[in-house]
This record gives C-alpha cells, sequence and structure tokens, in this order.
C-alpha cells in the first residue's frame, strides 16, 4: 500500500519534533532538498495544514537556563570563545526551529508560493549554520550542550503564534537583524585569536542571514500591502506588543539596509532616539 506524499507542514512537524540536533539538522536539510527538487521539477508538494507543538522538541542537554543566568565569560579567552560559539549554535539550532514553526504554524494563510520557498531555504542554511559551529566547538575539544543556554529564545515563537505579521516583524526584522549588528564582532574575536575555521563559519553566517532577514521584510511588506497598512506604524505597534525590550544600538545599518529595513523602522524603538526619527 502507497501512502500518499507528505506534505511541507507534515514535513515542518517532523523537524519540530526531532529533538537530537545533528538528526534534527540532518532532517531539515533532506527534506529541504525534497522541496527544493520538487520545485525545480515542476512537481506539486501540497502545503497541508498542522498543529505544530508549542515548543520544539530538544537535546537533553544543554540545561536552559533564565538568561540571567547563564554564566558571562570573556570573549578573549578561549573558555569565552567557546562559550561564545556555544550561543551561537544555540541559537542556529532555535532558527531551525522557528523557520519551520512559520511554514507548520501558518500553513491556513493563503500565501504565494515562494513564501514557502523563502523559509525552506532559510531553514536549509541554518540547519548548515548549526553545523559549521558544531565543527568549530569539536576542534576546541567541546560540542552543544556542554554548556547551559539561554532559555528566553522561543518566547517570540509563542507570542506570535497566532500572529504572522507579528512572527514577521519580531523574529526575522528584530531578532534576526540583531545578529546583523553583532556578527562583525564576533568575527573579529575569531580573527584575533587566529581561529580560521571560526571566522569562516561566521563569515557564511553573517552573509547569509541578510537574506533571512530580507525575506522576513518582503513578506511583512506583502502582507501590509494586501491588507492596506503602512508598514512602518505597523511595525512600531506589532514589535511594541511582542518584544518585550526596546531595540538597543549601535545598528548595522548598512546591513539592515541591505536586507529592507530602513532606519526609521528601529531607530524610533530605542531609547536614544536621533531627532530624524522622532515621531511628531
Amino acid at each position: 500500500m502507497t501512502h500518499p506524499p507528505k506534505t511541507l507542514t507534515q514535513m515542518a512537524i517532523e523537524v519540530l519534533t526531532t529533538a537530537d540536533g545533528a538528526e534534527k539538522t540532518a532532517l531539515s536539510r533532506r527534506h529541504a532538498a525534497t522541496w527544493q527538487a520538487a520545485r525545480k521539477s515542476g512537481q506539486r508538494i501540497e502545503i497541508g495544514t498542522a498543529t505544530p507543538p508549542l515548543h520544539p522538541s530538544r537535546p537533553a542537554k544543554p540545561e536552559l537556563l533564565n538568561p540571567r543566568d547563564v554564566p558571562k565569560r570573556k570573549p578573549g579567552s578561549p573558555q569565552g570563545r567557546i562559550a561564545l560559539l556555544h550561543a551561537v549554535a544555540h541559537i542556529e539550532l532555535n532558527a531551525v526551529d522557528l523557520h519551520w514553526d512559520i511554514i507548520a504554524r501558518f500553513g491556513h494563510v493563503d500565501m504565494p508560493l515562494g513564501f514557502y520557498d523563502d523559509w525552506v531555504k532559510s531553514a536549509d542554511e541554518e540547519s548548515k549554520h548549526f553545523n559549521l559551529i558544531c565543527d568549530c566547538l569539536h576542534a576546541l575539544d567541546s560540542h552543544y550542550g556542554a554548556l547551559p543556554a539561554h532559555a528566553g529564545m522561543w518566547r517570540a515563537a509563542e507570542d506570535t503564534a497566532e500572529d504572522l505579521m507579528g512572527r514577521l516583524a519580531v523574529v526575522p526584522m528584530v531578532l534576526e537583524a540583531r545578529g546583523l549588528d553583532v556578527t562583525p564582532g564576533m568575527i573579529k574575536v575569531f580573527q584575533q585569536a587566529k581561529d580560521t575555521n571560526a571566522v569562516e563559519a561566521l563569515n557564511v553566517i553573517y552573509a547569509e542571514e541578510v537574506h533571512h532577514v530580507a525575506y522576513g521584510s518582503k513578506w511583512f511588506h506583502f502582507l501590509c500591502g494586501r491588507d492596506g497598512l503602512d508598514p512602518t506604524p505597523t511595525f512600531h505597534d506589532l514589535v511594541r506588543r511582542y518584544f518585550h525590550s526596546q531595540l538597543r544600538p549601535p545598528f548595522n545599518e548598512e546591513k539592515r539596509a541591505e536586507a529592507g529595513i530602513p532606519p526609521d523602522f528601529y531607530w524610533p524603538l530605542t531609547e536614544d532616539v536621533p531627532a530624524a526619527y522622532r515621531t511628531r
């Protein structure tokens, strides 16, 4: 008896309910390849609908702590650099789940196929990023799970579980955009340590994260246009509703602009608002 082909949302659920990081990312990459091959050949994979878990499956380690309880380490020390890479690996694994979750959770929303192309590609790249950073950790005689990690990373997904525009505003356009701000500094830390493996991995991540932020901006603007909404105040309203902090400069204005996020989106959400971006 032949089984019907999996829908894209079923593939997403399989990734979300796989706990081990290596297994999760391997499955993510296989499902991404299946989707991309079908799109290139003109075959149709149904999007389907699904009910994803509120929290994705996670490995037993790392221990997840309140952000204020995660130990602080100086990045200039060997242990500090390991901790920095471990934090990046944790972010990347969460990103894999975030990108599959947006597919699974909002499969019922009428969106063009390009929406799914973008998030499948992003999930595939985040899976690659996780494995690149794990390789860097192994080269330093460590591994993902060796240190505790930040427990609050999934909060944005929970808060926006029923709001696609809110999800786009907070995850790619705030959280991932923050990665564009801080990654150049991380690259300098590993350049100074002459860790070429980490520098190469972070440069790959830095280049590809611009596209992930851009996908968020593209589909946010698409929904604003479809619903007749002004994107800038809509973005401000959603970030104030769902993001439980203020945005903090310095900002990588060049890369944010490349990703389609102009300064009047983020400066008004900071404490220190330049005069040019103050709302009147």
